[in-house]
């Protein structure tokens, strides 16, 4: 590992840190939004190699990460439910208003970053806001990078059979080694729980729960990479050395977080 990943490493995880640290739900709101802002500049300077996306509505629509957390818990469901038809109709709007000047393509592109990044990262924030939720944002981060991790590991230096071009370094050996290491890392971090820090979690659950987020995770690693083969980048920008950028070091988290959502709050 070259002294660029090591440092883009350090920052990210000093970000987690202060992530972890915080205890002011705005504030982590706020710079969950920033993260989506960071991400969604890069996904529609990729797309812009194919569409002219619009990209204020995009911009726009990352602030409901941080305005999420002044929403009652009883009501989160509704906000979500009319999230996705509001950004449409506004979508749509546009395409009205300019004559079709923007174009059904520009509009679609526009709609699947925004469902993809800042709908997605909107469910961290929600993790965040339930009881034990930094505890739980943890679990996630350490399954996504424990998973990336392992996978390059264990792939780079074992793999022989390749999943397709989509990504042409990933292998069978490294999916499975990504999966099973991530499964190690939350049994690890289940067990300082329970015994330093009074938690009561199951092995077991917590042990297979790991197991679907890694595989989910994977996917969700997969898709990105779908979209920069679709436009021809390697990576969505040079913010991390090493890393690449935004979207490439969260596209796994991004996948995990609405299931683990839905996971941990109905355990």
């Amino acid at each position: 590992m070259d002294l660029k990943r090591i440092t883009s490493s350090f920052i990210v995880g000093l970000i987690l840190i202060v992530l972890l640290v915080i205890q002011n739900n705005l504030i982590i709101g706020i710079l969950f939004a920033i993260i989506s802002l960071v991400a969604m500049d890069e996904y529609l300077k990729a797309v812009s190699k194919v569409c002219k996306p619009i990209k204020w509505v995009g911009y726009l629509s990352c602030a409901m990460v941080a305005i999420i957390t002044f929403v009652p818990a009883i009501y989160v469901l509704f906000v979500l439910m009319f999230f996705i038809p509001t950004i449409l109709l506004i979508l749509f709007l546009q395409i009205i208003v300019t004559d079709m000047k923007t174009t059904f393509k520009d509009m679609a592109y526009t709609f699947l970053g925004i469902c993809y990044i800042p709908l997605f990262i909107m469910f961290l924030t929600l993790i965040n806001g339930v009881y034990n939720g930094k505890a739980l944002l943890l679990y996630i981060f350490a399954i996504a990078w424990g998973t990336d991790v392992f996978a390059y590991c264990i792939g780079h230096r074992f793999g022989k059979h390749f999943f397709s071009k989509i990504s042409t370094k990933k292998t069978i050996e490294g999916c499975i080694a990504g999966t099973l290491g991530a499964m190690v890392i939350v049994l690890i971090y289940t067990y300082i729980l329970n015994n330093f820090f009074y938690f009561n979690y199951s092995y077991l659950l917590m042990g297979l729960i790991a197991i679907v987020l890694s595989l989910i995770g994977q996917i969700g690693d997969f898709s990105a990479s779908c979209i920069k083969r679709y436009v021809d980048i390697k990576d969505y920008s040079n913010l991390l050395p090493g890393h690449g950028g935004m979207l490439d070091r969260i596209d796994s988290v991004l996948f995990i977080a609405p299931f683990a959502y839905l996971i941990f709050t109905v355990f």
